[in-house]
């Protein structure tokens, strides 16, 4: 079965570009055809797109800042007790073993 999908992920920024262009891709299509009625829902349609897509990235930003402190206090927490951190893992690693071999029988 062949994949859909394109190998590459895509950023919810990249995503939120790519649906920015086509809202401007639209309104070029529509551009002489619509009426005066219709340009302005089609402006109170981009006002909100443009508000939403602030508030994307904004959130989008302090996620990403949550992840990458939680990596690095991850990371120093390893750092320090490479020991506890391996035998954690083992134990997990284990217990996963266990349950999944229960599960196939």
């Amino acid at each position: 079965m062949k994949n859909t999908s394109e190998s590459t992920a895509q950023s919810p920024k990249e995503l939120l570009d790519d649906l920015h262009a086509l809202v401007a891709e639209a309104e070029k299509m529509a551009g002489n055809s619509i009426s005066e009625h219709t340009a302005d829902a089609v402006g109170a349609l981009r006002a909100r797109f443009d508000a939403a897509y602030d508030r994307m990235a904004d959130i989008y930003t302090g996620v990403r800042k949550k992840v990458v402190a939680g990596a690095k206090c991850t990371d120093e927490a390893i750092r320090e007790n490479p020991y506890q951190a391996l035998a954690i893992v083992a134990g997990v690693g284990l217990l996963a073993g266990v349950l999944l071999g229960r599960r196939s029988k």
